[in-house]
């Protein structure tokens, strides 16, 4: 009897008293969508054909090609837009930047930043000709349609980057795009007031 009375007290485990089973919150883990290379083939595309279209329009002001005006109709161009300020120089800046920034864009090298260059150009263009021009090319040679489609698609790339298909492939703008193309709509905003505000009369 004693001998009983001297064990030690065993403790008994009861469980819980939960009336609901605990649940898990974690949820799956959501994988990456796989990449099919059509998004690079379609960005390829239209680099090719934005920035080729630019090159050939440089090409047209800078050497007279394909018909093109040249250096000094070109100015004499910018200057019946009211660009009466260094035309001249202006002309040569804007024949070598849709040089320059059309072959970075069809190589796909430092892409924002050459089509930030682009839609600048072309924002400039709407805001000469609107509203006294034409929309459809049919109307008119200098109707701006063209420019409507150049922009937008100079803006899509500056957005989206040039895809892995291109010199840019690896680089951080293309892995994270949207800072870099803040920073580059900043400076499209830029050049386009520049040139508003201190070329135009």
């Amino acid at each position: 009897m004693l001998r009983h009375m001297s064990e030690p007290t065993r403790s008994i485990d009861y469980g819980t008293f939960d009336s609901e089973p605990s649940t898990s919150t974690t949820r799956p883990e959501r994988r990456p969508v796989p990449s099919n290379g059509a998004a690079d083939i379609g960005l390829l595309i239209l680099r090719f054909a934005v920035g080729g279209l630019f090159l050939a329009h440089g090409a047209q002001k800078v050497f007279g090609m394909w018909g093109g005006l040249g250096i000094t109709r070109t100015a004499e161009n910018l200057a019946a837009y009211g660009f009466v300020a260094q035309q001249t120089s202006l002309a040569w800046a804007l024949g070598i930047v849709e040089l320059a920034a059309g072959a970075f864009v069809v190589l796909g090298l430092f892409t924002p930043l050459a089509a930030a260059g682009l839609l600048a150009i072309k924002v400039v263009a709407l805001l000469v000709k609107v509203p006294a021009v034409y929309f459809f090319a049919a109307q008119a040679p200098d109707a701006i349609e063209l420019d409507i489609l150049l922009g937008a698609g100079a803006a899509t790339l500056m957005f989206a980057g040039a895809g892995r298909i291109s010199l840019d492939n690896g680089r951080t703008w293309l892995r994270r795009p949207m800072p870099y193309a803040v920073v580059c709509l900043i400076v499209t905003v830029a050049i386009v007031l520049v040139v508003m505000l201190t070329l135009r009369r």
